[in-house]
């Protein structure tokens, strides 16, 4: 599967893959996916929908948007299969005037991810030292606050738990005023595995989980990206 999946990317002549064919990677991999199936018509949308469950999620697939909510790629907790189409329609309409001359290749349609502390888990590579990891809170906050940590791969679970502990926001997954705490040795075997798949993995440059949601009982990777070396 997963040199299919290199194979087509490079094929096309590009070396980002969309969230469909990240996740599909990833899966494949052992990571905690919601998994995401690409629609290409409101019709096909509606169907994938009903085949995974509502409440569902569609998202724009393009290789040229990285944020897709900036230019209306996004609709949240569609109910039943009309709200499906109609949401598709609204998607191809506001991206195509927003975003002009990105190519659209479809939506991902997948399940409404139950809501936790949103962090995100990254690895990217320094001329230097080769490949890292970043750790911090996700959604807008990474843009936002830039609360994250760094370590060099590969990591031991001292230095994940370190990651998760040093962020100036780790009291939001203590379960901060009342809240449902994150489950941390989940969040440590995640940068564990993302560790594992960096030095295994040296095909891909870079790679953003966002969001990943912390919950009591585990974490789950709602978005993500991967981007491939230049070249074969």
């Amino acid at each position: 599967m997963k040199e299919r999946i290199i194979e087509e990317v490079r094929r096309s002549g590009r070396n980002i893959l969309t969230e469909v064919e990240s996740k599909l990677l990833l899966k494949e991999a052992g990571f905690p996916v919601v998994e995401a199936r690409l629609a290409t018509s409101p019709e096909e949308a509606a169907g994938r929908a009903s085949e995974l469950g509502f409440p569902v999620v569609l998202k724009v697939v393009s290789r040229d948007i990285a944020h897709k909510s900036d230019v209306g790629g996004v609709k949240l907790d569609l109910k039943n299969e009309e709200e499906v189409r109609r949401a598709y329609r609204e998607i191809m309409e506001e991206v195509r005037r927003r975003a002009p001359q990105a190519e659209i290749l479809g939506v991902s349609v997948q399940r409404m991810a139950r809501p936790g502390v949103e962090v995100i888990v990254g690895m990217g590579k320094d001329a230097q030292f080769g490949p890292f990891l970043m750790f911090g809170l996700g959604g807008v906050f990474v843009e936002v606050l830039k609360d994250v940590s760094f370590r060099i791969v590969p990591i031991t679970r001292r230095d994940a738990r370190e990651m998760i502990r040093e962020i100036r926001g780790f009291p939001l997954l203590q379960g901060y005023r009342g809240r449902e705490p994150a489950d941390l040795e989940a969040l440590e075997d995640l940068l564990l595995k993302l560790s594992d798949f960096a030095e295994q993995n040296p095909e891909v440059r870079e790679m953003d989980l966002n969001p990943v949601f912390a919950r009591r009982d585990g974490v789950e990777i709602a978005d993500a990206r991967i981007i491939l070396e230049e070249g074969g």
